[in-house]
């Protein structure tokens, strides 16, 4: 009996084993779950997780190959280990109570700032505006107490979102403690959408162009602080640059014809007919295709903006909208060939026909460009005249005006705003170091070659808006124009 009631023995351990092992299972299988969940729905201004804009779609952004840990990683990293406590507020203040009053007077066309902001000098902007103008925005923008924060929407093209939000954070470190609490609704595609004749009340749209029949609020491009994609540097060194070619030909040595190198086929009728004036003798003009895939593989040696102001006559022709090109065209001292743009950026304002360019009518466009260059190679003094003020004009637009142009404009905005800004729910902080831990080398290269540090002067003073002076210009502007094209 004793025998026959034996039990086995089982192991003391048998149980507690077998539950730390369905555990650790059991936590890799949640580790691997939260891993994927977290990769898969953060968003981040490197464009992870964010879709095309609806109204401007293009291809999805593709990522360099890596473990889902190791996104996870770096994405936790960029996020939430970079920014720590420290603002803008921490660098050095300038005491400018001395020198304020000795600040220069800002450019002309800063004063269509107060133009821009004319709809809502009387209703002010309301979240209720902001909200609206979200439907339309890729991004929101929070500045509070000199902190950036971003809240995604949608994917912007290339790095526009990260060079956009550099220069924000740049103009914060230039002019610390001065950038006002604000909050602004970005768009980082081509061409306005707010018609004014569409919208039963205005909307506030931060952009990179407008129109005269549009809300959309112009601010400077992201290619002021660079251009990885297609190889342009910031703004001061490519200007720079292009100063050093141009001692490599006198303007009488110049090659007497017009010339234009883009892409036409980005939606472009006047860019497609373009393409038709490319006859030397006959049109005075030589009309290049920009192959951009071959010229990447080329290292874009092709394409170098320094060497391609060896032409009497460098002609803008404006693509999907504007085009930032314009201010390399302007920049060569050549004499600028504008076709009759329809958009406008922050600077474009500022120009004059036959004191900054040429006016060129879209209608008998071959004809007019040789009418151009006619008159320019009959007229060889005024003619450089006129490219020696656009390249002044440029020389004018320094960095220091681009980051003035910004400030004045926040400020202005921020006057008109009738709510206290607050941090979204859904935003996050962006600060230099978590913006270049985003980026890739070649992006991280560009933007810390464009690193702002405190102005050791103020902003340029901004002159009181003056309706008047603004209509009298634009009427002025239009007459030539006008005139150019019944001479055509």
């Amino acid at each position: 009996m004793g025998v026959l009631s034996r039990k086995p023995v089982q192991s003391p351990s048998f149980v507690p084993r077998f539950i730390l092992i369905l555990a650790f299972f059991s936590l890799a299988i949640l580790l691997l779950f939260e891993v994927d969940n977290f990769v898969s729905q953060t968003k981040t201004i490197a464009g992870h997780n964010l879709k095309p804009t609806p109204w401007h779609p293009f291809p999805l952004k593709t990522f360099s190959e890596e473990t889902k840990y190791a996104l996870a990683s770096k994405i936790f990293q960029c996020s939430y280990l970079t920014c720590g406590g420290s603002t803008v507020y921490d660098l050095p203040h300038k005491n400018w109570s001395l020198s304020a009053d000795q600040a220069g007077t800002c450019p002309e066309f800063f004063r269509w700032i107060h133009h821009d902001l004319e709809p809502w000098s009387r209703s002010r902007i309301s979240l209720n505006h902001l909200m609206e103008a979200k439907k339309h925005a890729a991004l929101r923008v929070v500045i509070i107490g000199g902190k950036l924060y971003v809240d995604l929407y949608y994917a912007c093209t290339q790095s526009r979102a990260m060079f956009t939000l550099w220069g924000l954070l740049q103009l914060l470190r230039r002019y610390p403690g001065m950038v006002p609490d604000v909050d602004m609704m970005f768009e980082c595609m081509d061409k306005p959408k707010l018609n004014k004749t569409l919208h039963y009340m205005p909307v506030p749209l931060f952009r990179y162009c407008t129109t005269p029949n549009h809300y959309d609020i112009p601010f400077p491009d992201w290619s002021f602080w660079g251009w990885p994609e297609i190889n342009i540097g910031p703004w001061n060194e490519e200007f720079q640059s292009i100063k050093q070619g141009l001692q490599a030909r006198s303007w009488p040595k110049k090659w007497p014809l017009a010339y234009w190198k883009g892409n036409p086929n980005v939606v472009s009728p006047i860019r497609v007919e373009l393409l038709q004036c490319n006859h030397s003798r006959q049109w005075r003009a030589q009309i290049l295709r920009q192959d951009w895939d071959a010229e990447a593989k080329g290292g874009f040696e092709q394409s170098k903006l320094s060497s391609q102001c060896n032409y009497r006559y460098k002609i803008y022709a404006e693509g999907y909208a504007w085009s930032v090109s314009l201010k390399y065209i302007l920049a060569c001292g050549s004499l600028p060939l504008i076709i009759t743009p329809e958009y406008e950026d922050f600077f474009s304002r500022g120009l004059f026909p036959k004191e900054n360019y040429w006016p060129i009518p879209p209608s008998n466009l071959c004809r007019s460009i040789r009418s151009a260059v006619d008159w320019g190679n009959a007229h060889l003094t005024e003619a450089e005249a006129i490219g020696s003020r656009a390249q002044e004009f440029m020389e004018s637009l320094s960095m220091d005006r681009v980051y003035d142009y910004m400030y004045h404009l926040i400020v202005e905005y921020s006057k008109l705003l009738d709510f206290t800004p607050v941090q979204p729910s859904s935003a996050d902080e962006v600060c230099v170091d978590s913006l270049l831990c985003f980026a890739e080398d070649k992006q991280r290269e560009f933007l810390g070659r464009s690193t702002a540090f405190p102005s050791s002067d103020p902003p340029c003073r901004l002159q009181p808006s003056n309706k008047d002076l603004i209509k009298a210009m634009v009427k002025k502007k239009t007459k030539i124009i006008e005139d150019a094209q019944v001479l055509a």
